[in-house]
């Protein structure tokens, strides 16, 4: 990357002149390269990419905003996206971040996030359809919950699966579960939370003062157990974070049961993905859930 050129095209994004003093590479990203740029305006974090992969960086940046104005839990501030060179990119403030601080505070600020609520006649989806790690999420506004979750997470990573190799079982076991749904809402119906939609430990992390900070989101209006279930699917939250959570915004007594039913989407996106054992996983979890519905 020729940083001095880039800094003329940064400059044209911003409406304002900006020099770039140094770059060095942030690791820790799966699929974007991440450099921490020292600059005549404060120090900027870039994420970047391939060029087709902008509508990516473009469904971030949107979500990222909605976050960052409910005022709730503290993310990074989109400040611009486009393309260079081939490449696309993303610019924010660079945070310094930590992997301690207020796990109940966390837990808190999430549940504030959860209680911007969505209350129009198709409450469930989001603006534009986004991404789930490379994975395309869709995202077209339903007014029924089941229906959403059905048709726009869970069939399409099925179908996907036949397209990685995914066993025909898997396939058939998937959308025989996909017509048993109901089973788990029988005496619950989910409000519309914006959510951050990949809350894994990884997305998460703490600002140098303690205060909690989340980033990389998939962000749409959706039931706000399945941002909780994910919290719990790789671990790295405390109890105090679900203290904290509760204090706020109680869950359902049905969370339990409901939890392994939304990890399933993360474990079949993880086989589409990686592959590997996840496809063995995402098989058990299915005949699990569905020996549930049929007990």
């Amino acid at each position: 990357m020729n940083w001095q050129d880039f800094a003329r095209t940064l400059s044209s994004h911003l409406g304002k002149p900006i020099d770039i003093q140094s770059a060095s590479a942030v690791h820790g990203g799966d699929i974007n390269q991440a450099y921490r740029l020292q600059t005549s305006l404060g120090d900027l974090f870039i994420k970047l990419n391939q060029s087709h992969f902008l509508p990516m960086m473009q469904a971030e940046a949107v979500s990222l905003d909605w976050i960052a104005n409910t005022n709730t839990l503290t993310c990074p501030k989109p400040l611009a996206t486009g393309e260079f060179n081939n490449q696309c990119w993303l610019v924010m403030p660079f945070h310094q971040l930590t992997s301690h601080g207020d796990d109940a505070q966390r837990g808190r600020a999430l549940a504030e996030m959860h209680q911007q609520i969505r209350k129009e006649p198709s409450p469930f989806g989001w603006f534009n359809d986004n991404f789930i790690g490379k994975t395309l999420q869709k995202n077209t506004w339903q007014n029924n919950w089941v229906r959403f979750y059905g048709e726009q997470r869970l069939r399409p990573q099925l179908e996907l699966s036949r397209l990685n190799a995914g066993s025909q079982r898997l396939f058939d076991l998937g959308n025989e579960l996909i017509e048993h749904l109901d089973f788990w809402f029988e005496d619950y119906q989910p409000v519309a939370s914006l959510l951050h939609g990949d809350l894994w430990a990884g997305n998460s992390a703490f600002l140098v003062d303690g205060s909690p900070f989340i980033f990389d989101p998939a962000s749409y209006f959706g039931d706000r157990e399945t941002d909780l279930a994910m919290t719990e699917l790789f671990g790295g939250y405390s109890s105090d974070f679900y203290r904290g959570y509760n204090e706020v915004f109680p869950l359902n007594k049905g969370y339990q049961q409901r939890r392994e039913l939304y990890n399933l989407y993360h474990i079949l996106n993880h086989f589409n993905l990686f592959g590997g054992h996840y496809a063995h996983q995402a098989t058990n979890t299915i005949e699990n859930l569905i020996r549930q519905a049929n007990a």
